[in-house]
């Protein structure tokens, strides 16, 4: 099942081998035991999910009319303080919002109307983070009975929100952070635990995890493409595109010239292709053998990435910085950004290295091209080759004055994304709809 809107991101298990990636041909009888068990197992969870929610549509507290500004309830997991700031930050400030809760296992940063809520120790150590997290996230929509209950991604934070919204009489939101990367295939490249445990796509639960994203009141994505994708679906529900707000007096360009060439940040994961990165930077050495650069990030690639730099000659190149819970020093020293990703929402590091007026040289898939303009701001490479890769990279490295006006324009372009204009999008979202109140 795919759709022409989306050839880039369905395409993401033929783009050839990658460091992570297992080999097809030397499965296991166990394991292919192990995979025909989950594929019944989820197929079963989804069965039982949506009985559970038509039961809620029987059992389930009649919706409240909001009054005043909307109580909101969010869950999900995020690995730097400028993400969740960045999301939750402008929809805290809209005018429709009096309150948001964010039930999260790491601390949540101080900000205006919002209140984190954190699983206690005790049941964190007894089930787990995650089981902990939707526990504590359950109780408080019961107990909180906010307007609107959201998760961010759709497994497993999105499906639940969706049910409970029901039981307590709210509306439900889902933020489409990773786009339909998120349940193609039947969510196996969602980074899911559970799902993943499939390793082999599932039609049906792709099917069901779709009639799932029809089941919110509110999607959020971070682009254009996944509604264009969930649209061709057959889903009619609202969609908006609120890819985050960026502090553009935090994000500025460097006063200092930079300290390093090219900068990637992202998870050391197999569907941000690190490893064309690697082999990109090597192709720009060869022609600029001083170059330097910077990923920015860290996984359980990160070993097998450092070894493959070693192989390249460019360990000296390249530079692992692991991960940085700030990274806007780091984005300042740099002059290019780089994302060679299989597949992208509109990447908030992108947004936040624009902001810092630098250039972008990314894979055109997703909703990358939402931001960047071929040409005029960056590059969209439509091939994810490193040659393609470097000749940009390279032309902008040997033209100051190219890169300058890149850097110009890269700045005024992130400014749609800056908090305040993003949370007036979030004003009309939240805007009381006809009969509200």
């Amino acid at each position: 099942m795919t759709t022409s809107s989306e050839t880039s991101v369905v395409n993401v298990a033929a783009m050839g081998p990658r460091i992570g990636r297992a080999n097809p041909t030397s499965v296991s009888r166990f394991r292919q035991v192990r995979r025909w068990l989950a594929h019944r197992l989820i197929r079963l969870l989804m069965t039982t999910y949506f009985a559970a929610l038509f039961m809620g549509n029987y059992l389930g507290r009649r919706r409240r009319r909001a009054q005043g500004g909307k109580r909101i309830l969010l869950t999900g997991t995020f690995f730097s303080d400028n993400w969740i700031a960045a999301h939750l930050g402008p929809l805290a400030a809209s005018r429709h919002c009096s309150k948001v809760w964010m039930v999260s296992t790491s601390p949540v940063p101080p900000m205006a109307n919002v209140i984190g809520i954190c699983p206690p120790r005790w049941l964190i150590k007894l089930v787990g983070q995650v089981p902990a997290r939707l526990m504590i996230f359950a109780w408080t929509a019961l107990l909180k009975r906010p307007d609107i209950v959201g998760g961010f991604h759709l497994l497993v934070n999105g499906l639940l929100a969706s049910l409970l919204a029901r039981y307590v009489g709210a509306q439900s939101l889902y933020f489409s952070v990773g786009g339909p990367m998120e349940l193609l295939d039947g969510g196996i490249w969602a980074e899911n635990r559970l799902f993943g445990k499939m390793e082999t796509p599932d039609p049906v639960v792709e099917q069901k995890l779709i009639r799932a994203v029809g089941t919110f009141d509110l999607v959020v994505t971070m682009g254009t493409g996944a509604i264009t994708f969930f649209r061709n679906q057959g889903i009619e529900t609202r969609f908006h595109v609120v890819s985050g707000g960026i502090d553009a007096e935090r994000f500025q360009p460097a006063d200092s010239p930079p300290t390093s060439d090219i900068i990637l940040v992202g998870r050391l994961a197999e569907i941000k292709r690190i490893d064309i990165f690697l082999q990109t930077v090597k192709y720009v050495a060869d022609k600029i053998p001083t170059v330097t650069a910077s990923i920015v990030g860290d996984g359980e690639l990160r070993e097998p990435l450092e070894q493959l730099a070693r192989d390249l000659g460019i360990e000296q190149r390249v530079q692992f910085m692991g991960h940085q819970p700030n990274v806007i020093d780091l984005l300042r020293q740099a002059r290019i950004f780089v994302l060679t990703s299989d597949t992208e929402g509109l990447s908030l590091a992108l947004m936040e290295a624009m902001m810092c007026g630098l250039p972008a040289v990314v894979s055109n898939v997703g909703d990358l091209g939402d931001l960047v303009s071929d040409g005029v701001n960056g590059f969209l490479v439509e091939r994810r080759s490193p040659h393609d890769f470097a000749d940009r990279i390279v032309r902008l490295l040997s033209d100051d004055d190219l890169l300058r006006t890149f850097s110009q324009s890269a700045r005024r372009s992130a400014m749609q994304n800056e908090v305040s204009a993003v949370s007036r999008r979030w004003d009309d979202i939240l805007r009381p709809q006809a009969g509200e109140e």
